[in-house]
């Protein structure tokens, strides 16, 4: 009775750890250019289990091992589609509706970073103008200090980040960007 329930064990192990086999071993004989080693989960050590007459676990075991390894990279992008969003970096995207009122939501980082200019252009600091000063040259930092346009596609695509609360006309007291906002024979 108790050497049945220990084979029935050890038969349901075997077959939760075949496919861990399989995977294991072709992917380590592959990227260590063939050498001859096989990995502790090989079936020689499961040799003496018995396995059911009807499998089609050892065409599978054959059909893996021969794999060169493109072909492992492939089912390893296979078994990655499978897995749930944690391989995939974040995305920061426009909520179209918004759970409350049904609303187009803006970006909060594009009203964070960038500048319109009601002439439709966006204003930007440049890359790196707070990272590692103490690294750059004084002329260098001085040139990132500098605000750059953003260009035609980048502009565009900020527009459709931002609602049209961000792209109305702004008049502010003593405004250091009041000549730009209007800008004539510019095509943006």
């Amino acid at each position: 009775m108790a050497a049945s329930v220990f084979a029935g064990a050890v038969r349901a192990a075997s077959g939760i750890l075949r496919p861990l086999n399989i995977l294991a071993s072709s992917a380590y004989r592959n990227c260590t250019k063939n050498a001859c080693l096989n990995s502790v989960l090989s079936s020689r050590h499961f040799s003496h289990i018995q396995t059911p007459v009807v499998s089609s676990a050892p065409r599978l075991i054959t059909s893996v091992r021969n794999l060169t390894c493109g072909q492992t990279a492939t089912v390893l992008n296979r078994m990655a589609l499978l897995l749930p969003n944690v391989l995939k970096p974040p995305v920061r995207t426009v909520t179209y509706y918004s759970s409350r009122k049904g609303k187009r939501k803006t970006v909060k980082a594009v009203i964070y970073r960038f500048l319109r200019l009601h002439s439709g252009l966006w204003l930007r600091r440049k890359a790196g103008y707070k990272k590692k000063l103490w690294k750059k040259t004084v002329a260098r930092k001085r040139r990132l200090r500098e605000f750059v346009f953003c260009s035609k596609t980048q502009s565009k695509l900020l527009d459709k980040m931002t609602t049209s609360f961000w792209k109305r006309r702004n008049w502010y007291a003593d405004d250091p960007y009041q000549m730009y906002h209007d800008r004539t024979n510019l095509k943006v």
